[in-house]
């Protein structure tokens, strides 16, 4: 009698679809032979858990122009500036060609300049001394003129009247001046002073040229000699400003 024997050869494993495998061995009827089957039952899955929605607000992007260009400064109109150097040049007993010369060099009349070195606006103000002279807003052309024109003033007071000494100050500060007693040697500063004389000869030749304008005398001439130059209380006083020539071809100024 032939006996018939089924029994599993292996323990069910779950298949990498999350099946359920079990191997079967037994006898086969007509040969008697073991025989190896394997069965497979399908593993339930469980239905997935529902995700809450996530809701994004819209984001709203500006949209670009192609082409679109920054807005441009604000430069005051050149008679509006003109007027308002004339007006604080008054208030202040100082020549409008001074001011025109201090705001060509420091900013070339960029009301929102700022050196590496923090200076702002028309005549370049540190912070500092914007507060010191009453600045409000060292971008605002009318305030910048006036803080940095009350300035020149304060140190044309404290050299006596003398422009070459005044301009050292503006560009290397007070304590420079008081060092070296007289104008610092400071390639920098030598030629600021330079270059501001530069411009006010040409805006004093401009003025005179003026119908209706009075002859007016540049606080700076080539050489040495002695000039008439605005006192700061108002009148003249006699300035000795000499240019010298160094070997390397820079110029600077001396004041005597």
């Amino acid at each position: 009698m032939t006996v018939l024997a089924a029994f599993a050869a292996d323990s069910p494993t779950p298949s990498a679809t999350g099946e359920r495998v079990t191997t079967v061995v037994r006898a086969d009827v007509r040969t008697g032979r073991l025989v190896r089957s394997v069965v497979v039952n399908a593993h339930p899955v469980a239905a997935p858990k529902a995700v809450e929605p996530v809701v994004v607000a819209p984001r709203v992007i500006e949209p670009v122009v192609p082409g679109a260009q920054p807005e441009p400064l604000r430069v005051p109109a050149a008679g509006s500036l003109a007027d308002a150097v004339e007006r604080i040049a008054t208030d202040q007993q100082l020549p409008p060609a001074l001011i025109h010369s201090v705001i060509k060099i420091e900013s070339n009349y960029n009301p929102k300049a700022v050196s590496p070195k923090g200076a702002q606006g028309l005549m370049q103000l540190i912070p500092a001394t914007a507060r010191r002279f009453g600045v409000a807003d060292a971008f605002d052309p009318v305030d910048n003129i006036q803080g940095g024109a009350r300035y020149l003033k304060y140190l044309l007071d404290q050299n006596g009247g003398d422009y070459a000494l005044a301009l050292a100050a503006y560009n290397a500060g007070e304590g420079a001046v008081a060092k070296y007693s007289g104008i610092p040697p400071y390639p920098e500063t030598r030629n600021y002073v330079k270059a501001v004389a530069g411009e006010l000869r040409k805006n004093t030749a401009a003025s005179q040229s003026k119908p209706g304008k009075p002859a007016a005398t540049a606080p700076f001439s080539r050489g040495s000699g002695v000039n008439s130059s605005p006192a700061p209380g108002g009148g003249t006083k006699s300035t000795r400003i000499v240019e010298i020539h160094e070997a390397d071809g820079s110029v600077r100024y001396v004041s005597q």
